[in-house]
């Protein structure tokens, strides 16, 4: 049996592993196809008409609507609209919101950290394969941008850039990479001294030759292991940014101004802030798993073999 075959093996042998990435790939699928089901733009404030007065009026505040399960919400006002978890205070389809909301948090965490990764990986091999004076240089400057606290990174970039997608992504960008650094250099720690790098290195392989092609495959495993864990995190940041005010802005959407908003109108219409907050338990309770399944199956037990 191959390593990664023995990884998969033992990956989807958990049911916790297999769960969360049910969780995760359903999410995924929704926060992609969702908004297209409904037939309204996440922006569109739709009309209904109003039996009492004949009228054509905003569907503000309408009560879920599920016909499968029985929830007729303002069935009165509904018509031949169908709206499965209501509208918000401006007559927006919450249906269509939310899952536009999954969609821009899930692309603000993705490609953050897939630009995290290339930096921290890149940062932390260096630094742990040259040792030395620019380990102890690279290291002290790891250790300061560590030590400024997040919430006054956000101060700052909200001074010097408007808000918005792009300030999530800076603020996540300065501060996502450095747990990617540390499980670099422990890895590029452990192997440098090993056999195969010693060959390499007496064959006349170039630094470059060493770090990329011998050391960060055989660290895959770890950091693999890191992006699972640091993609909630990233999407937990975004949700944090946008409900203080200072992340995604009106009229775009997250789940992290969902929530702002369902709570801003939670005595009027406490329905608004439910799907958004499960939406972000979801994806935080599936990543968990995937990430501790993978911990599990890339370093697994003897008990486990």
């Amino acid at each position: 049996m191959t390593y990664w075959k023995g990884v998969s093996r033992r990956f989807f042998a958990k049911k916790r592993s297999v769960i969360g990435l049910i969780i995760v790939l359903v999410l995924i699928v929704l926060a992609i196809f969702g908004p297209m089901m409904s037939g309204y733009g996440y922006r569109e404030i739709t009309s209904v008409t109003d039996p009492s007065t004949g009228k054509v009026v905003a569907a503000t505040g309408l009560k879920p609507q599920i016909p499968f399960l029985g929830i007729k919400g303002d069935s009165e006002f509904f018509g031949d609209k169908t709206f499965l978890f209501g509208t918000d205070d401006l007559g927006r389809d919450l249906w269509t919101r939310t899952w536009h909301g999954a969609r821009v948090s899930l692309f603000i965490a993705f490609i953050t950290i897939f630009i995290d990764v290339i930096i921290g990986v890149t940062y932390g091999l260096v630094s742990g394969y040259f040792g030395g004076v620019v380990d102890d240089i690279m290291q002290r400057t790891v250790e300061i941008a560590n030590s400024v606290p997040r919430l006054v990174i956000v101060s700052v970039l909200a001074i010097a850039m408007p808000k918005g997608i792009g300030l999530v992504i800076v603020a996540l960008l300065l501060t996502e990479w450095i747990g990617m650094s540390k499980i670099s250099r422990a890895e590029m720690l452990k192997v440098k001294e090993l056999e195969y790098i010693l060959a390499s290195r007496t064959l006349g392989a170039s630094n470059l030759k060493i770090i990329f092609s011998d050391v960060l495959p055989n660290t895959v495993g770890p950091i693999i292991t890191q992006v699972m864990f640091s993609i909630p995190t990233a999407i937990f940041t975004e949700a944090f940014l946008s409900f203080v005010g200072v992340g995604i802005m009106l009229p775009e959407c997250s789940v992290g101004s969902l929530i702002e908003d369902g709570f801003n109108n939670i005595t009027t219409l406490p329905y608004q802030i439910i799907p958004p907050i499960v939406v972000l338990a979801l994806l935080m309770l599936g990543f968990n798993f995937i990430g501790d399944g993978l911990r599990e199956a890339l370093a697994p037990k003897l008990k486990d073999m």
